[in-house]
């Protein structure tokens, strides 16, 4: 036996191509296949095929006329052991090689944008032969097959063919169809035998099936170029974002358990979210994951939607149908880091591959899972390309990237001894640094538009100013200084307030340092931290008003909204993952109140340029008085060009009666909002909808307004129209 076939039939030959298919011999042709599972098999056409003695190859010596007589693409028909079924199939080791050197070079170089057209499992026809041509990175191992349904999960049925320094292995498989379900199998250069899904799949089983599909090609046909053509010329930095986060496993459900498809998303959380006046939802990651407890957070498919709702199409239809409600979608993506699962990324060569070598530096031991190589190219185009891919294929409007402050210290969640310093001595992970200014970048110049925003949880500066700059890239950044003094602050009895006022106005003197989302995130409604009405000091009563006057506050203050599901209505329970939202409670009394009081701020909020026109600029904000501490009252004017509104608010349960605060004109002013409005769930108290400016100079101002200030709530007023 040669060399060669040995290496065949043991699985370690790097490019079988080299002894199957057709090869000289002689002035005759010799005609091979490796057929583990064959008790007989025939070449169509010309004859039976002999086993090689010992072995699973097949081999017939043809002429020259029979060679002539081939065709290029033969078959080959076989009766599998045991069993007098006959099958037929074209042989995958008659087609020449298809990746280009251009797309293998461009992507060892980590510069692919567009490589998930390139690797992966992708419908092909090629010399008029329909097939799938499978593509997959797995660099420095001894044999790559695809496994699947459609060849009983034998490793040495279809071995790949290796292209060289690339790490490159392809295969394109005659006969296979959308749906067919597939793994690779890997022998690692220590002769690890090793099943792994397709890092670049584009459709994975339900969970807990782990097999890769090949992917249907897209038959959605998209109705949004005019909501496309407008987003690119989106002045965002002045314009109103107010983001509904959601779950879509648990945002609702069927009455058996089961989740919400893509389609039925479309049809009920579309309007609903419309109706509320949102202009943006995000998704917690949809992409592929196998733990529902992870939220998503654990990805094991970056080029993959979640199967738990559906196909991709229905993914685009769920889309389409936002935008074409005048919707955003924004998309939670992890490239912070991925779980250790066997079946997927992790030592997916047998060595480290996509992760980093050093456990200092390629793993996260707060939350048990790895952290990309950000000094690998490959790794580098892989979730460049992944970011490329939901903003191009799925028409996305935005990635919030999760995780940032992870990404950027070499030193986070470790103790002394347990990190290494970079190249200057410093702590700052330059790498990672590098791959988020180089995503920023490719995303704002090509995608005019698509938003990017950062979970940066510490004080990094410049996180969304320009990388030219000196900055990270991004376009915002989560505030998550203002969301935790906010909500320290509104937690804490109201007769303590006034010593922790500073937790409210603190904002201020960094509140144009970056362009900030202003984030009441899922994270603060689980893990023991209650739910948003819940973390409300007081009575039932207390908690609704504290609650209304927190939102409010939101609005009035400068930045982008974000809130978590649920939180719309006062859901009294945390968040659960594997339940849905309380509904029950949603149309009750005080909860459809909350309910009120978030639909019209979001409608007034969208409508008046005062609350939105210089969000990220001191020319939107002004203090009329921020030192009442006695009686956590906050007063400010918000502004654009042409408008402003006073926004006041009394944090404790005492109504304030002609309450003088200084206003910059005379007139009427309209209360636009009262959160204590009956029509919200409150007392009613307030100004009968309007106040006439006295003629008496207060706070700086020529005129002054007396106002009544309700128990813990937020009055937003304007100047009447002439």
């Amino acid at each position: 036996m040669s060399e060669i076939l040995t290496r065949v039939q043991q699985g370690t030959h790097h490019d079988p191509f080299e002894w199957l298919g057709v090869h000289p011999a002689g002035n005759s042709h010799v005609v091979r296949a490796f057929m583990p599972s064959a008790e007989s098999l025939e070449l169509d056409g010309i004859g039976p095929m002999q086993r090689v003695a010992g072995t699973d190859t097949f081999e017939l010596v043809i002429s020259p006329e029979q060679r002539a007589q081939l065709p290029l693409h033969y078959r080959l028909n076989w009766v599998e052991k045991g069993s007098a079924e006959r099958h037929s199939v074209i042989s995958p080791y008659s087609f020449a090689p298809v990746l280009s050197e251009f797309d293998l070079n461009l992507f060892s170089g980590g510069k692919h944008l567009h490589v998930y057209r390139v690797l992966g499992a992708r419908p092909a026809t090629i010399d008029g032969i329909d097939g799938c041509l499978f593509a997959l990175w797995a660099p420095n191992v001894k044999r790559v097959s695809v496994i699947g349904n459609f060849n009983g999960w034998h490793g040495l049925r279809h071995p790949m063919r290796n292209r060289g320094s690339s790490g490159v292995w392809e295969l394109f498989i005659p006969g296979l169809y959308a749906g067919d379900r597939y793994k690779y199998e890997i022998r690692t250069s220590k002769d690890e035998i090793l099943q792994k899904s397709d890092p670049y799949a584009q459709s994975t089983g339900l969970r807990p099936d782990t097999t890769s599909l090949i992917p249907a090609l897209s038959a959605h046909q998209w109705q949004d170029n005019d909501w496309l053509e407008k987003r690119a010329g989106w002045q965002w930095l002045h314009e109103p974002m107010a983001i509904y986060e959601v779950h879509a496993g648990s945002w609702r459900r069927h009455e058996d358990g089961r989740f919400l498809s893509y389609i039925e998303l479309a049809e009920q959380l579309v309007p609903y979210v419309r109706d509320l006046g949102y202009t943006h939802i995000e998704l917690l990651p949809i992409t592929e994951h196998p733990l529902d407890e992870s939220w998503g957070y654990q990805v094991c498919g970056y080029f993959s939607p979640t199967s738990r709702h559906g196909t991709a199409d229905d993914l685009r239809y769920f889309i389409d149908a936002c935008h074409a409600n005048g919707i955003g979608v924004l998309l939670d993506w992890v490239p912070a880091h991925f779980p250790r699962d066997e079946f997927a990324l992790a030592r997916f060569t047998g060595e480290p591959c996509y992760e980093y070598g050093e456990p200092g530096k390629g793993e996260h031991q707060e939350w048990g899972t790895l952290i990309f190589n950000y000094n690998r190219n490959e790794v580098r185009n892989f979730l460049l390309a992944s970011a490329v891919y939901w903003i191009e294929e799925f028409h996305i409007d935005g990635l919030r990237v999760d995780a940032v402050a992870s990404m950027l210290y070499l030193d986070y969640s470790r103790k002394h001894g347990q990190w290494s310093p970079n190249m200057y001595g410093g702590r700052e992970h330059l790498e990672a640094m590098d791959f988020l200014r180089n995503l920023n970048e490719i995303v704002h110049a090509n995608h005019p538009g698509v938003l990017t925003m950062a979970e940066e949880s510490t004080d990094w500066p410049m996180v969304s100013r320009p990388t030219a700059t000196g900055g990270l890239g991004f376009s915002m950044k989560w505030n998550m200084g203002w969301m935790h003094d906010t909500l320290s602050y509104m937690q804490s009895d109201p007769v303590y307030r006034r010593f922790h006022q500073n937790q409210l106005t603190f904002s201020q003197l960094y509140a144009y340092s970056e362009n900030f989302v202003l984030p009441l995130s899922h994270d603060e409604v689980v893990h023991m931290k209650r739910s948003m009405l819940d973390k409300m000091p007081g009575d039932v009563w207390q908690k609704f008003a504290n609650l209304r006057a927190l939102y409010a506050y939101q609005y009035a203050h400068p930045g982008k909204k974000l809130l978590f599901m649920g939180g719309e209505f006062g859901q009294w329970n945390e968040w659960s993952e594997s339940k849905p939202l309380d509904w029950i409670v949603s149309g009750m009394d005080k909860h459809a109140g909350l309910h009120n009081l978030v639909r019209d701020l979001n409608h007034l909020y969208r409508s008046n340029p005062a609350l939105y026109a210089f969000d990220f600029n001191t020319e939107g904000f002004q203090w009329i008085s921020c030192d009442d501490t006695e009686n956590s009252v906050l007063v400010f004017l918000r502004k654009s060009l042409h408008e402003f509104v006073i926004c006041a608010f009394n944090f404790t349960p005492v109504p304030r009666e002609n309450y003088l605060i200084g206003v910059p004109s005379a007139g009427d002013y309209v209360e636009l909002i009262n959160t204590d409005a009956a029509w919200y769930g409150g007392t009613n108290l307030g100004n009968a909808g309007r106040v006439e400016a006295l003629a008496r100079p207060h706070h700086g101002f020529e005129f002054s307004l007396r106002l009544t200030l309700p128990p813990l709530a937020g009055l937003i007023l304007q100047l009447a129209a002439t």
